[in-house]
């Protein structure tokens, strides 16, 4: 394992940069598996948060035994099996009235579509708590993780996430420059129509023609205002590069 490689970090971007996983559920009777294609956002603190409906077979399975496996790869380009990918295993929770207005609007903000459709009866937010990931990113690049070095830690940003759609709509409405300017000098990608989709404190998520971005900060940030200064820095640095 190369001294550069850092599975946490890895493990990370994959769960903030995802859109589609294959989810693994039990069938609810025989316990056999089953297997089926869902989009995905992520909950505040990076767990994987699903929109399901209660006429698929999947949700069905859920409500009977909640346990789940949620597949995740990094979709690169050639063969599939040289990217990094995550299996992840847990738990399905469907949300609360404590949560669902978050999860629903970070959803959302990855799938913006879905609002077609987010508020029919029989469809339902779930958050799939972690119990553990095994990574897989290539030779000897192969780690067990628990939730603690993957997810992100939101105990103390209650005011960062009360202000983070905010902070998104400013962004996007504003600042399509800088958000231009991440994509491009700091994290190499082309230039696009990039729009920011969520925040937390430990980066930026962005979105593009259906290809996504996570901009890590090089600090923590746990309020509104730490935020806007990491936002104004990396502007800075942005364009520093040009």
């Amino acid at each position: 394992m190369t001294p550069s490689f850092n599975p946490n970090h890895v493990t990370r971007s994959l769960l903030r940069r995802s859109r589609q996983g294959a989810l693994a559920t039990l069938m609810a009777g025989s316990g056999d598996p089953y297997c089926s294609l869902v989009n995905v956002a992520t909950a505040p603190d990076g767990a994987p948060t699903i929109l399901i409906s209660r006429l698929a077979v999947h949700t069905k399975n859920i409500l009977a035994d909640s346990r789940v496996s949620l597949m995740l790869d990094e979709r690169a380009p050639g063969d599939p099996l040289e990217g990094a990918r995550i299996m992840l295993s847990g738990r399905a929770e469907q949300a609360t009235d404590e949560n669902k207005d978050s999860l629903r609007r970070r959803y959302l903000n990855a799938h913006p579509s879905a609002a077609d459709y987010a508020d029919f009866a029989d469809f339902s937010f779930f958050v799939i708590r972690p119990a553990g990931t095994h990574l897989v990113a290539g030779f000897g690049r192969i780690v067990d993780l628990k939730p603690e070095q993957f997810l992100t830690d939101i105990s103390d940003a209650a005011d960062l996430l009360a202000a983070e759609q905010g902070a998104v709509d400013h962004m996007n409405e504003d600042h399509r420059d800088a958000l231009g300017l991440y994509a491009t000098k700091l994290l190499g990608a082309e230039a696009a129509e990039w729009r920011c989709s969520g925040c937390d404190p430990d980066g930026l998520d962005l979105m593009a023609d259906g290809k996504t971005l996570r901009l890590d900060f090089p600090e923590r940030v746990a309020t509104p205002g730490a935020l806007r200064k990491m936002l104004v820095r990396l502007a800075d640095e942005a364009r520093a590069k040009n």
